[in-house]
């Protein structure tokens, strides 16, 4: 065994969501295919603001979030085959699976038929409670562990766990690559991904629908071939009808999300995928919205290790990285205020300090 320490920083009171304090916790139970990581750093999500305040409702509480993770292998397990003490690994949002189920076992463990855990705020079938990466340690099962590769620096690995990989899968899923068109809604932590692994993947067209044009500048050094600023109304989005193969929007709020005019920018029965998760209900839409080109409207929950393996290979070859702040990880308060008050371009990631 480690002589790891597990502490972290953890919230008591979603109505404190930026008073973190220091506790110690104690980690699942080990077990033979599960490895320990001292953690450099982590990323800080949208995810982790929802799940604090409240917004996603009442979390366990004290709880620790992160899910962006960073960090060097200190044990293995018996039965762990992929790692070696001293690799160089990162954990994303999901920590654990059935494993057994027909999805887990094609390569869609991210929709385990008994229930994906989170890598926070959730619970291990055996009662164990699974704490987040604003900490000095974590510990998994090999599955949800991925290697970094060399050309990928500590620091900006952290974000493609999370943020990189939940636009990742959607674009392979539904088959961006040459020849093809996507949209993009919303130039975040997520939206400023998308538009790179996009163009990475071989999109002809990136086009990046934004509220307005303050990032227009960053979208096309990033790789955005055209930029629509929705504020300027309805008819900006007139000249996209019937012209792309996928949308994925990562807006994070409801209020002001053009459904409507998106859908009719997409070709004949193409498909608009939300990864942004609101805290409020979508907008109201008609039905008839989908007939005019038999369009679907559908989610995805991040993505496989398959697509992880995948993403981490383009992402090295391609120089896809995200953009981030760095933040000692005892200032993750205010590396939360920050993602409240829209002030982050495009991640933050702590480091580690306990």
């Amino acid at each position: 065994m480690s002589d790891l320490k597990f502490k972290g920083y953890a919230i008591h009171d979603t109505n404190k969501w930026t008073d973190f304090k220091v506790i110690d916790f104690a980690p699942k139970r080990v077990e033979d295919f599960d490895v320990d990581v001292e953690i450099q750093y982590c990323g800080v999500c949208g995810s982790d603001l929802h799940t604090v305040s409240g917004g996603w409702g009442q979390p366990m509480l004290p709880v620790i979030p992160g899910h962006e993770i960073v960090g060097i292998v200190k044990h293995v397990g018996p039965k762990v085959t992929e790692f070696k003490i001293g690799d160089r690994v990162g954990v994303g949002a999901q920590i654990g699976a059935c494993l057994d189920c027909a999805n887990c076992k094609n390569d869609n463990e991210n929709y385990c038929a008994n229930g994906p855990i989170d890598t926070y705020n959730a619970k291990y079938p055996n009662g164990d409670i699974a704490y987040g990466g604003y900490s000095a340690a974590i510990r998994a099962h090999e599955k949800f562990v991925f290697p970094i590769p060399d050309a990928i620096e500590s620091e900006v690995a952290g974000p493609l766990f999370c943020a990189g990989l939940t636009v990742f899968s959607p674009l392979v899923r539904y088959g961006i690559g040459p020849g093809t068109t996507v949209g993009i809604v919303g130039m975040g932590g997520l939206g400023h991904m998308a538009v790179q692994f996009a163009r990475a993947l071989g999109a002809d067209k990136v086009v990046l629908f934004s509220h307005s044009d303050r990032k227009k500048e960053d979208a096309f050094k990033l790789g955005a071939t055209d930029f629509v600023a929705t504020k300027v109304g309805a008819d900006v989005f007139k000249p996209w009808a019937f012209s792309l193969d996928l949308i994925v929007s990562t807006m994070n709020v409801a209020e002001g999300f053009p459904l409507t005019e998106l859908l009719g920018c997409l070709k004949v029965n193409k498909s608009l995928i939300t990864v942004g998760l609101p805290n409020d209900p979508l907008p109201g839409i008609m039905a008839a919205s989908f007939t005019k080109n038999g369009v679907t409207m559908g989610s995805s929950h991040i993505g496989s290790k398959k697509e992880a393996l995948e993403m981490l290979k383009l992402a090295a070859e391609k120089n896809v990285r995200p953009i981030v702040q760095v933040l000692p990880m005892s200032k993750a308060g205010e590396a939360l205020q920050a993602v409240e008050n829209g002030d982050v371009r495009y991640r933050y990631v702590l480091k580690a300090d306990l």
